[in-house]
Parts: C-alpha cells; sequence; structure tokens
C-alpha cells in the first residue's frame, strides 16, 4: 500500500509540554515494594531504592511522576508515611485488599524523584481525606518553615521543600469502587475547597480535577461539566482516565488511537462548554493522567487478601501492545495544544514498561521502547498534518492504516515523524513538507515482529528496536518502507 503525509510548518498545534511524558507510581501490588523499594536487593542503595530498575527509568527522561495512586489514594492517611519508619502504622488498603506497611511515603518518594531525575505529581485523598488534610500535606512538602507541619518536615530529615508544583484533587472519585465515592456536585465543591486551600499555603502549584473515570461511565460527560461549574475558579486541569485492552481482534486494538481522539475531544468540548457558560478566559487544560493497555489479569486471590504488596495487574506486554502504545502516543502529541500531562500506567510491575522480580533483576518491556521514543524525541512543536492513506475496518470506523504524529524541535533543526503501521502489508510511506527547505534523513528506527513477541525475565531483549533504512530523500520529499505492523520514528535534519 502507499500513503502520504502532509506537514508545512506553518501548521503548528501547539508547543509540547514534556509532562505528557510521566509516568505513575502506586501503592498497588509491586510497584513500590520489591518495585522501586527493596532494601534488601543486591542494588539497593543506602535508603533501599533499587538502582537497576532506576537506570531503567533515568533512561526515559521522563519528567513527572504521578503518586500515590490511584485507587490507593482515597483512603490513605499520608501522615502514616512520614517519621520514623519502626512508628509508622501498618493499615488495611481497602482498595487492593492488601496490607500498607507505609515504609515508603511522600519524603522517601521526594528523595526517590531526585536521584530517578524526575518530579512529583502529588494525589491528595479526597475520599476519605479533607481538603484541611490536602493543605496540611501542600504545607509539609512545600513551605520552607515554621510551622507546624514544614517544621516536621525538617525535624524528619528534609530541612529543603520538596516544591511539588502539581496535584491531583483525588482520583477517580465518581467510580463506586472508590473508598467514599462522590456525586458531582460533592465532589466539584470538595474539589473547590481543597484547591482553594491548597493554593493559599502555595499560590505557584497547579491542582487537576478528577474527570469522569472514563467514557463508558454513565455520568460521561457531565460529570465533568457539573464539577468544573463548581470548581472552574480554582482548578487548572481537567483529569482523564483511559485503557484499552485486546479483545481477540487485531485491528480494533490497533485503532485504538482513534477512540482516544474521540474521547479527548469529548473532555474537551465539555471543559470549553463551562468555559463559555462562565464567560471565562481561562481554558482548562487536559490531564491524561492514566492510560495504557490493560487486560484483565487480576481476580483476587484469597490467599492474598491482606497480604504485603501480592502480585497484581501484572501484565506481559507484545509487540501488539507496544504498536497500540505507539498509536495513542501519536493521538496524545496530536493534542499537545490542550493534553498538557499525561501518565502511562504503570511505571514498574502493574501494568508497567518496567518489571522487576524481588531479589533478582530486572527488565524493559516492549511497550517501553515506544514511549522513550516518544520522550526523546517528541519534544519542541507539534505539527498540524495530513494523512492520505488506506482505511482499515474496525470497530471504531474506517480508520487510517497509519497513525501518525510530528514534531519539530527547532533548537536543534530536527523535524521528528512518528508512524505505526498497522496494516498487514508494508507501506511505501511519503512525507511531503512545506517551508522546509531540503531534508537530510538521520535516522531511522523501527519495532516490529510477531505481534505475540514479548521480553521477559528469561529472555529480557527478544524484542528491541532496531535500525531501518533510512528515507530516500528528494528536497522537501522522503519517501520510506514501512514494515507490516510497525512502530517508526524518522528524524530529520531541517
Amino acid at each position: 500500500m502507499k500513503a502520504t503525509l502532509t506537514v508545512d510548518k506553518a501548521y503548528r498545534l501547539g508547543s509540547i509540554d514534556e509532562r505528557i511524558y510521566g509516568s505513575f507510581i502506586e501503592h498497588l501490588g509491586r510497584a513500590v515494594y520489591t518495585g522501586i523499594f527493596e532494601p534488601e536487593h543486591d542494588t539497593a542503595d543506602e535508603q533501599g531504592f533499587r538502582k537497576d530498575i532506576m537506570a531503567l527509568i533515568r533512561r526515559l527522561n521522563i519528567p513527572l511522576i504521578r503518586y500515590p495512586g490511584g485507587n490507593f489514594v482515597s483512603g490513605y492517611r499520608w501522615t502514616d508515611g512520614i517519621g520514623p519508619k519502626e512508628n509508622r502504622p501498618v493499615r488495611l488498603d481497602y482498595a487492593w485488599k492488601c496490607t500498607e506497611p507505609n515504609q515508603f511515603g511522600i519524603d522517601e518518594f521526594a528523595d526517590w524523584c531526585k536521584k530517578a531525575g524526575t518530579d512529583g505529581m502529588i494525589a491528595v485523598n479526597l475520599g476519605t481525606g479533607t481538603p484541611q488534610g490536602a493543605a496540611d500535606l501542600v504545607e509539609y512538602c512545600n513551605h520552607p518553615s515554621g510551622t507546624y507541619w514544614s517544621d516536621l518536615r525538617i525535624a524528619n530529615g528534609h530541612r529543603e521543600p520538596h516544591n511539588f508544583k502539581t496535584w491531583c484533587l483525588g482520583n477517580e472519585m465518581d467510580g463506586p469502587w472508590q473508598t467514599c465515592a462522590k456525586t458531582a456536585e460533592e465532589y466539584g465543591r470538595i474539589a473547590n475547597e481543597a484547591a482553594k486551600m491548597m493554593k493559599w499555603v502555595d499560590p505557584s502549584i497547579e491542582v487537576v480535577a478528577c474527570g469522569s473515570s472514563s467514557m463508558e461511565m454513565p455520568t460521561f460527560p457531565e460529570w465533568d461539566r457539573k464539577v468544573l461549574e463548581l470548581s472552574y475558579d480554582n482548578v487548572d486541569f481537567l483529569s482523564m482516565h483511559r485503557y484499552y485492552g485486546f479483545r481477540g481482534n487485531v485491528n480494533d486494538f490497533l485503532a485504538s488511537y482513534v477512540d482516544l481522539d474521540r474521547f479527548l475531544q469529548a473532555g474537551i468540548a465539555a471543559a470549553d462548554y463551562v468555559k463559555a457558560y462562565k464567560r471565562s478566559n481561562k481554558t482548562i487544560k487536559i490531564s491524561l493522567d492514566e492510560w495504557n493497555t490493560w487486560y484483565n489479569t487480576y481476580d483476587v486471590n484469597p490467599q492474598q487478601i491482606w497480604t504485603v504488596a501480592p502480585p497484581i495487574h501484572e501484565q506481559i506486554y507484545n509487540v501488539m501492545d507496544a504498536l497500540t502504545v505507539g498509536g495513542l502516543l501519536c493521538t496524545i502529541l496530536n493534542h499537545a495544544d490542550r493534553v498538557k500531562m499525561g501518565c502511562i500506567a504503570q511505571l514498574v510491575n502493574c501494568l508497567a514498561i518496567c518489571m522487576t522480580e524481588p531479589n533478582k533483576g530486572a527488565f524493559a518491556q516492549t511497550t517501553y521502547y515506544p514511549f522513550m521514543h516518544a520522550s526523546l524525541y517528541g519534544r519542541g512543536e507539534a505539527l498540524r498534518s495530513v494523512m492520505d492513506a488506506p482505511k482499515i475496518a474496525t470497530k471504531h470506523g474506517d480508520v487510517d492504516a497509519i497513525a501518525s504524529a510530528v514534531t519539530l524541535d527547532e533548537e536543534n533543526g530536527i523535524l521528528t515523524v512518528f508512524a505505526m503501521n498497522m496494516g498487514d502489508t508494508d507501506a511505501e510511506f511519503t512525507v511531503n513538507t512545506h517551508d522546509f527547505g531540503k531534508l537530510v534523513a538521520k535516522e531511522h528506527i523501527v519495532l516490529d515482529g510477531e505481534l505475540t513477541a514479548c521480553n521477559t525475565f528469561e529472555q529480557p531483549e527478544n524484542v528491541l528496536p532496531h535500525e531501518g533504512k533510512l528515507p530516500i530523500v528528494e528536497g522537501e520529499k522522503a519517501t520510506v518502507i514501512l514494515g507490516k505492523y510497525s512502530w517508526n520514528v524518522l528524524r530529520f535534519a531541517v
């Protein structure tokens, strides 16, 4: 098949906020304990942080990590996780029917972030928690000194503030699975008050209000409208969550990028309706702070209920998952004008791009690589592009056989084209640019293989990206072959 992507230097969507390449660490399964934190591990540093997994994470250049939840946060008392570890209480975690030892809390997370070269996006408990508790946590983390909570942080060994600048106002509060779920009216009011008080403590922070948990919720998008009507003046982002599972049809799964596009458009429309309704000059941004592929891998094992860090949602991803993640990344980039934060969920062990074994090694999943490519090369400006490609029939309708996104890094003079070929045949792919001058092909990265191929502890490098043939360039036009079922990164000097 043949396909053409047309790009004009003048047609720009907007600047790419690096925070779209965030991730997520929840107190869920083995994400924390035996994931990033395992004091008994051979590679553990003096604080118990696994250096093998930290090395994998640092390669991703992740700017932001959401913590500590997720469903976990709606019943979490953050004060349980500070102070001398021998004095920290052991609690039941209602969200995942586990036991939480509280040996890793907000101070440990702040230290881990510094070592991992990232920053925190902190979720506050608005399930069993209160606006006062949320404001207290901001004070503990961000206030310099001279108050009860800031001085307590100093007494706990952290003289300098953590200075977390991004905060989530709870998690999925419309979900009946949530500890102390709320109606839109109940949540909208408490979110508004929490945001107001948190910004009184630190006016420099940005806060994220919960949108409806998914497009399938009967409240979507009415929940989003009602919540924003009650909190618009005090919040900065609307949270959106979206997961995709393989249900037996390859085309349907690979075309998930189309569904994500429609989901984001609906959330943006709800936010813009409230903007118009309030006659506001303020535009709410989107935080896609949970997204990934997710199969139904969790079924409560009666023997694991109320244990510490049982394996939950430990999914091994294959090439098909990696291609789907690549397509989703293209959609996120194509909404760079409004999507300003994103968190692939999660980072380690639970629906994760990295896996560890207790007392053993770590490896990168197939999905690690398209995420890494986007994070490293998808910087600068997102460009508006037009695809002319054959269509493939899916449950989402007839969709382009190639998902794509284009970014321009003017500082380094690099044009990057991301392209996921979801077709079962090779594609002769032409990039047709306007006003860029002569292109110089610099790199072609490919991830492909049998759709069911995956990496494992036994074969951690079974699926790896490799070099593809460079495009043939004629002036402002470049042509290359995209293999069937492949993820591609094309980089040009301009």
